[in-house]
């Protein structure tokens, strides 16, 4: 017992003396200087302040007195100088310094390879090593450093802070490069990674996203539905409704490409492949002048675009369909992004693939449930994309990018007549767009930008239906061409002031062609259509006030036609909580789609692409103007929006009319008023909306009757609710409704249902759009469970259930001759997707 305490005490005393000997204490520099006055017979000169506040390690005592003072220099920010071997100067004047630090990106915390870090005024630079290292000797105290790399913020520090005695190297870390005009207005918008831009525009932002109810992924087209005043009257993304437009009244791009083709199911999903999209812009209104076409909304889609040099990526399964991506640094310059998906029902067919392939082809020619003949169907889709990433220097990145997009199906049938012969058909549709697109950038200097953009994008539907017994082959194709050159320069006056100017060039060919083979028939119908676009817009934002203006001159050349297209966007912060908005915008659309209920593409796809005549089509132009008031305090947002839109130049082949319109050629217009309104709470662990939609939405065709009726869009009332809650940091659920009312449809006249016209029997249809269907309603609900498999690999699990409560919605009514009974109609209701569930499970890494 005597010998351990004796032990203890040795120990204690060792470590009393090993940690004395190790720590090695600070001694004040006014100290130090009397100390080595003494020491080398010297006098420093120096002023009582620049020392006060300085501590340092005494220098070793056998170093000579130029020793010293270079020590002094090194470990200080001061300028020790011996003028002679009695007077030695200390000051902050013309003192040169070592610096360095290390550059890392916010996200993941990756080295920046190649950032620019410029000292100011005296033109000295570098660049950082593989590591994100750089250091810079003989540096001037008060100078100024700018650390930048393409895609990050800039940033300044002064050599002092990044000068260290121990030459441990400063952390810079570089944040991912917003709009510096248009900045986030509310961060967190119904859930995480739905934001709002100052100019009223909401964005996407797919890493960052949260869940929605019913949704499994970041589906791109999905998503934007739970904003007010998107509504899709058939539960299809293939149909999106903006403040009452149709679908084709929708610019949809993809990193710069303009898309004609948007959904995968022929509407169910989206064909935008979310894991490699970085981040998706919606506007309703007060569009920038920079685009065009799309008198409804702009859907702009961004995919990732700076060059991290880090090796990642990501694979997932779903009932439905699996993908991957990967990001694939190649030199430090130099990157690949890809990303592929494709559908798994070749595999095996979930209840999910049952309700969708169910909800898309009922209707139509493709009936995979008749007890009276037998039917074979194989039906699958695929899209991929990549995208190259050059960054030449600090100043000029080049991107190219390819995107494909496939839906295909192969259907037979054989059934047995009443004579007991055996009748065979069998079918195909190929549905595809192919996109391609370049983009260079260039800053000239800290003011002047500019942004080069081409793309070509092609656009094929293409349908075979063969009938065996009488050897007849009916073919259908529909095709798109569009090659598209833009050029913006933006020059950046102050941080409160940007111009943009730019001009547009667009050569659009479509394609339409119609084969029957017994009897012999052909059509082709072919046009092309050359417009060229000068834009200008100012932007400024300083304080309380936002705006921007713009002016879009559009020439036709075939048409020899100009249109000009004023746009402006306004927001004015009265208080800290109240701010008020203004939108309004001039747009017009060169190309539309034309809809052929009986004919086109076996019924599965009724929608052909043409181009506008300027006379049996002419070209749409839209007005519109949005006025609204915003009150936002404690993460509590308040939102309502009053709009007035008028869309001219419509047809009537292209509303898909169910009526007795649907075979007259007519042009028209439509004007949709109504009132948005939006409640919004967001707090770290829940968000929770209600919004409410009002709308009322008319035609006016002149030489209908009556010549003003309700439209095929026409939604006078719409709600939706939703809760998201992170129950745990890695567990979230999400909840929400629909309720809407029902949409037109047109009822035949009571005890007259059919009319005579010639050989033909038709349904003698009363007033259009008079009646409405029941009101739509549908529960959605999701949860999402995030986990690690190892410290690089991330997974989560979601599920989803769409119409949780399978609620029987008719989401469209029409009517048709009975066969067994030429004065009898015959009802045809169209059904949403009933109880609807999918899981999914993913990583990353």
């Amino acid at each position: 017992m005597e010998f351990n305490k004796w032990l203890i005490c040795l120990l204690v005393c060792i470590g009393s003396i090993c940690y004395g000997q190790n720590t090695t204490k600070k001694t004040a520099l006014s100290e130090l200087i009397i100390s080595l006055e003494k020491q080398f017979n010297i006098k420093f000169s120096y002023a009582v302040e620049d020392v006060a506040s300085i501590t340092i390690d005494k220098p070793n005592a056998s170093f000579t007195l130029q020793e010293t003072i270079a020590y002094l220099n090194s470990k200080t920010l001061l300028n020790f100088k011996a003028l002679d071997d009695r007077y030695v100067t200390v000051s902050l004047l013309n003192k040169t310094i070592s610096v360095c630090g290390i550059v890392l990106s916010d996200e993941k915390k990756s080295r920046l390879v190649g950032a620019s870090v410029l000292v100011n005024d005296i033109g000295r630079s570098t660049i950082t090593d593989k590591n994100g290292k750089f250091s810079l000797t003989n540096i001037p105290i008060n100078a100024r450093l700018t650390v930048s790399y393409v895609g990050f913020e800039s940033r300044q520090f002064s050599a002092n802070e990044l000068f260290s005695a121990q030459n441990n190297c400063k952390e810079i870390i570089l944040s991912t490069k917003n709009e510096e005009l248009n900045q986030v207005l509310i961060d967190v918008y119904l859930t995480p990674g739905l934001q709002k831009y100052l100019d009223g525009s909401t964005v996407l932002n797919t890493k960052k996203f949260g869940i929605l109810p019913g949704l499994i992924e970041p589906d791109i087209l999905q998503s934007v539905q739970a904003l007010p005043g998107v509504e899709s009257t058939n539960e299809s993304i293939a149909n999106i409704n903006v403040r009452g437009g149709t679908n084709d009244q929708n610019l949809v791009l993809w990193d710069n490409i303009k898309m004609y083709h948007s959904g995968h199911f022929f509407g169910l999903i989206s064909a935008y492949n979310p894991n490699l999209t970085d981040k998706v812009i919606v506007s309703k209104n007060g569009t920038s002048a920079e685009y065009s076409d799309g008198v409804s909304s702009t859907i702009n889609m961004y995919t990732k675009d700076l060059v991290t040099n880090n090796f990642s990526g990501g694979a997932g399964i779903n009932s439905i369909s699996a993908d991957a991506f990967l990001e694939i640094p190649i030199t430090k310059k130099l990157e690949l992004h890809i990303s592929g998906r494709r559908s798994v029902t070749d595999l095996f067919k979930s209840p999910s693939y049952s309700k969708y392939f169910d909800r898309s082809f009922q209707d139509t020619e493709i009936n995979s449930d008749s007890d009276q003949h037998d039917t074979s169907s194989d039906f699958y889709f695929y899209d991929y994309t990549a995208k190259l990433l050059f960054d030449l220097n600090e100043k000029h990145q080049f991107r190219a990018t390819i995107i494909g997009i496939n839906n295909a199906l192969d259907y037979s049938e054989s059934r047995i007549t009443n004579s007991n012969e055996t009748q065979s058909k069998s079918s195909a549709l190929s549905q595809k767009n192919m996109g391609y697109g370049g983009n260079w950038k260039a800053q000239w200097n800290p003011k002047l930008s500019s942004n080069f953009i081409t793309y070509f994008s092609r656009y094929n539907i293409d349908a075979n239906d063969y009938r065996v017994e009488t050897d007849q082959r009916l073919t259908e194709a529909n095709e798109v061409l569009e090659t598209g050159v833009k050029f913006n320069t933006h020059y950046k006056t102050n941080d409160h002031l940007n111009f943009l100017f730019g001009y547009q060039f667009n050569e659009t060919g479509m394609l339409n062609q119609t084969t029957v083979s017994a009897p012999f028939y052909s059509s082709t119908k072919k046009d092309v259509l050359l417009n060229h676009a000068l834009f200008s817009e100012v932007e400024y934002n300083k304080n309380n006030s936002y705006l921007r203006v713009g002016m879009r001159l559009n020439y036709f050349q075939k048409f020899e036609k100009l249109l000009v297209e004023p746009r402006i966007n306004i927001r004015q912060k009265l208080s800290d909580q109240f701010a008020l908005k203004l939108e309004g915008e001039f747009k017009n659309q060169s190309s539309t789609q034309i809809v052929d209920f009986e004919d086109d593409f076996l019924g599965v796809e009724k929608r052909r692409w043409v181009l506008v005549t300027d006379k049996d089509i002419p070209i749409a132009t839209s007005k519109q103007g949005s006025f609204g008031v915003e009150f936002n305090k404690d993460k509590l947002n308040i939102e309502a929006t009053a709009f007035y839109k008028i869309v001219d130049g419509i047809t009537a082949s292209n509303q898909g009319f169910y009526n007795s319109f649907q075979y007259t050629n007519a042009n028209g217009s439509y004007t949709a008023r109504g009132l948005e309104f939006l409640a919004n709470k967001t707090a770290r662990q829940y968000s929770v909306w209600v919004s409410y939609t009002f709308s009322r939405n008319d035609y006016e065709f002149e030489t209908f009757i009556p010549p003003t009726f309700p439209n095929n869009a026409d939604i006078r009332h719409s709600v939706s609710v939703g809760f998201y809650f992170n129950i745990l940091k890695n567990l979230k659920i999400a909840v929400g409704g629909i309720w809407r009312n029902g949409q037109p449809y047109t009822k035949p006249i009571e005890a007259k249902e059919t009319i005579q016209n010639g050989n033909n029997t038709l349904v003698n249809y009363d007033l259009p759009n008079h009646e409405n269907l029941d009101s739509f309603m549908r529960l959605d609900a999701s949860l999402n469970y995030n986990f690690n498999l190892s410290e690089s690999i991330k997974a989560s699990f979601t599920a989803g259930v769409i119409n949780l409560s399978n609620q029987d919605n008719v989401i469209n009514r029409y009517y048709k001759v009975n066969p067994n009974d030429r004065n009898d109609a015959i009802q045809v209701d169209n059904k949403s997707l009933g109880l609807t569930p999918n899981i999914s499970f993913r990583v990353n890494f």
